[in-house]
């Protein structure tokens, strides 16, 4: 029988906000933690199959973060220091101690952000993440249009609700054509709210000279067993960051997903689960 997975909410203080945290769980055993991406994403988007799948062996946590899904949006700055203590009160507020962190884009920096700060952890998979690399072919553009508020507007004002807009953003990060399921699970989710979130999160982090928040010449401070998956046709950060990560780290293992864009628990999601069950079950 297939684990129920719950809905759940947390009142959390995060840098002087009261916020209220939605987060799904479910399942027994040891704890598996989930941490989607900044934009069009949420818990129900990115970890939507592999939520279930992965329950039936571990205690499985995906939380909403802040300006995202069914979690409260605070019209405020959005910074990866700010997800990073997110994290860290989420964690405390569930009495979670040493997970297994699983974390996709911005999730993976805020895994690798949280174990190289000291946080207590089992394990890590990084997907396709960021904080892994100083730089990417198109992020002179992008650092331009978000320091400018009114390009920005103009390329963000129909996503939150227009689901052409959102199918032509996913398609823009995947390796084939994004199912109507995933288009119909970020179309339920985004809204202007979580657009306003993921645009001062970038407008932070996407600097003229390169992004802000870069760990590769930490990585070597890392101890814990981590698996790298990457897509290999990720248009946003290239597998070679995953690969160079590879070689710097203690234990690790790389699997890069061939035909697969920036998503792989939802372009791949059997692959991604069986790989990841697999990565969980190892000592």
């Amino acid at each position: 029988m297939t684990p129920q997975i719950a809905s759940e909410r947390v009142e959390l203080s995060i840098d002087g906000d009261d916020v209220g945290l939605h987060y799904k769980t479910g399942g027994s055993g040891p704890p598996l933690v989930f941490l989607h991406g900044i934009g069009l994403d949420a818990a129900t988007v990115s970890w939507r199959h592999a939520l279930p799948a992965l329950a039936e062996e571990r205690t499985v946590y995906a939380p909403d973060l802040p300006g995202h899904g069914e979690s409260d949006k605070p019209d405020r700055a959005y910074t990866t220091e700010f997800y990073l203590e997110a994290v860290e009160a989420f964690l405390d507020a569930v009495d979670v101690d040493e997970p297994a962190i699983a974390g996709l884009s911005m999730g993976g920096a805020l895994a690798l952000g949280h174990a190289l700060d000291g946080g207590s952890v089992e394990r890590l998979v990084l997907v396709n993440s960021y904080g892994l690399g100083g730089d990417a072919y198109w992020r002179t553009a992008a650092s331009g249009m978000f320091q400018t508020p009114l390009l920005g507007n103009m390329v963000w004002q129909g996503v939150s609700t227009s689901k052409p807009a959102i199918r032509t953003g996913l398609r823009s990060m995947g390796a084939t054509e994004p199912p109507q399921e995933l288009v119909d699970d970020v179309d339920s989710v985004v809204d202007r709210q979580t657009v306003r979130a993921m645009r001062r999160w970038q407008r932070s982090e996407f600097r003229q000279r390169g992004f802000r928040t870069n760990y590769a010449d930490r990585l070597d401070e890392l101890s814990v067993p981590t698996l790298l998956i990457h897509g290999s046709e990720d248009p946003l950060f290239p597998p070679t960051w995953s690969q160079q990560a590879a070689t710097k780290l203690a234990e690790s293992e790389l699997k890069l997903v061939k035909n697969c864009g920036h998503n792989p628990p939802r372009e791949r999601p059997e692959w991604f689960n069986s790989a990841v069950r697999s990565f969980c079950a190892s000592e």
